[in-house]
């Protein structure tokens, strides 16, 4: 019997494009506006890959620094789990370029795909598996290109998405602290909410397809902004109850940066104040499966989150899917 492990996050690490793409620009190639953007969106900016850059070099970046801020050498990573929708190719998988980049010999590795919610499946199953004894020392990673999927012909959707990654390491930490409870879920019946049509078994990629434009996300933004406020709400409220919390004991709130009227339906619902919940969205877009993760590296490292700290993390994403964390905060390095 090995007893009772808590799993928990040991460093954290991101990686952002250098090249920042404002509102301003967006003006100049679709029919819109800088204040049609912020009102809507909350969006000022967002940061863009140059054409050679793909997730794995973000995800490869974020995950050096994460191992340096857990005090930790690559050979000692026994798992890497990459939660994206932006692969380099369809296989290897991502988290396979990035194991070799960083030269993670000793550790498994395989992508997840469960769009903005990626990192909360991902964190979910790295706790799972250092509880059980599965792995020690688990890289979550969320890493995104969506750049290289947006329609910059289409002002409802191209205005809304960035580029970027984070990644945090999963290892048992002391009693009290660490992952309290963590929550998934999925509704596929809502699946083509949200999609890119083409380049998989159902429409393989073709001249037609291209010319159809069926590679780019498509979204119908007003389900998806009803399904987003109600299961933002829901998730948060639902993995408090399964560790015995309420909304009342929540220190910080964590949302996926997706829209700011959806973040602020959701804090309203829980009635908790402005000043507890973390908001980087007007800077850098929807990152997808990146946002939570570069939230969580930007509080540690700027001392927001402070030990003892109930945090809870919550997001939601095409599938439709969603996920929700519970964390008893404990100062980043090795234990």
């Amino acid at each position: 019997m090995n007893g009772h492990r808590n799993a928990g996050i040991i460093g954290t690490g991101s990686c952002l494009p250098d090249k920042v793409m404002t509102n301003k620009d967006f003006e100049k190639i679709v029919d819109t506006t800088d204040e049609w953007i912020r009102t809507r969106t909350g969006i000022s900016e967002r940061r863009i890959t140059d054409g050679n850059t793909a997730t794995s070099d973000l995800a490869t970046i974020a995950a050096l620094k994460a191992l340096e801020n857990a005090d930790l050498s690559p050979e000692e990573i026994d798992l890497i789990i990459v939660a994206t929708v932006t692969p380099d190719v369809m296989f290897p998988s991502t988290a396979c370029i990035v194991q070799k980049n960083i030269g993670a010999v000793n550790a498994a590795a395989f992508d997840l795909e469960a769009a903005c919610a990626g990192f909360l499946y991902g964190l979910s199953i790295a706790d799972s598996l250092v509880k059980a004894g599965s792995f020690r020392k688990i890289l979550v990673i969320g890493a995104e290109t969506l750049s290289k999927i947006v329609d910059f012909s289409d002002r409802n959707t191209c205005v809304i998405f960035g580029d970027g990654a984070g990644a945090a390491v999963i290892s048992e930490v002391p009693e009290g602290y660490g992952v309290l409870s963590t929550y998934i879920g999925a509704d596929g019946r809502d699946g083509h909410l949200l999609t890119v049509p083409a380049g998989g078994s159902r429409i393989p990629s073709s001249i037609e397809s291209v010319k159809k434009r069926l590679h780019y996300i498509k979204m119908d933004g007003k389900e998806v902004f009803k399904f987003a406020v109600k299961i933002m709400g829901d998730a948060a409220e639902k993995v408090l109850e399964k560790c015995g919390l309420t909304k009342e004991d929540i220190d910080y709130l964590i949302p996926h940066q997706a829209n700011i009227r959806i973040i602020d339906a959701s804090v309203k619902r829980l009635k908790i104040s402005n000043d507890k919940v973390y908001i980087n969205l007007e800077r850098y877009g929807n990152m997808s499966s990146a946002s939570v993760a570069i939230a969580i590296d930007e509080t540690s490292r700027k001392g927001i989150l402070k030990d003892g700290d109930t945090v809870v993390l919550v997001g939601f994403g095409g599938g439709l899917t969603w996920g929700s964390a519970v964390l008893k905060w404990k100062s980043i390095g090795r234990y």
